[in-house]
């Protein structure tokens, strides 16, 4: 998701909710601890030099019972940082939050609440590894009728 739909759709909710990739929501007393820009400058195991940028929230789960999160303060928090940081509408959202260390999500949205995403690493030069992109597919009706034990069979 990026930052300008989040922002989109904050401005049509009442409550703010944040549902884990195990279904659970996260509790409604967390905290948005921080809004940033991450600029990953970085070279591949191809060589190729790379360079991403992500807006970052971090979900705090606080022991503050009392005070709940509405769009309009988070709205305000991102505009703040978005003129602070100079962040720009077009970037991708990716959340923190605590699990046993500390977890990255993707985001998404459900029409009710929003999702935080599982991500997955990835090797990004498979081309120049070797890694073959995907397996071929081979139907058992193509394959010869020859005995598997002939000199040239097909099957050892």
């Amino acid at each position: 998701m990026k930052l300008s739909e989040i922002k989109s759709k904050l401005n049509e909710l009442e409550t703010i909710a944040f549902k884990l990739p195990n279904g659970t929501l996260v509790p409604s007393h967390f905290h948005v601890t921080e809004v940033g820009k991450i600029t990953k400058n970085f070279i591949d195991c191809g060589g190729t030099v790379r360079y991403e940028e992500v807006v970052n929230f971090q979900l705090w789960n606080a022991n503050d019972y009392n005070h709940r999160l509405h769009p309009e303060k988070l709205l305000n928090i991102i505009e703040l940082s978005q003129k602070t940081l100079n962040i720009m509408d077009n970037l991708e959202i990716e959340v923190e939050y605590q699990a046993d260390t500390i977890g990255k999500f993707g985001l998404d949205f459900d029409g009710t609440s929003f999702l935080l995403t599982t991500k997955q690493t990835d090797c990004l030069a498979k081309d120049n590894c070797g890694i073959p992109v995907a397996k071929p597919k081979v139907k058992l009706a193509d394959l010869s009728a020859e005995p598997c034990c002939s000199p040239d069979g097909n099957c050892c």
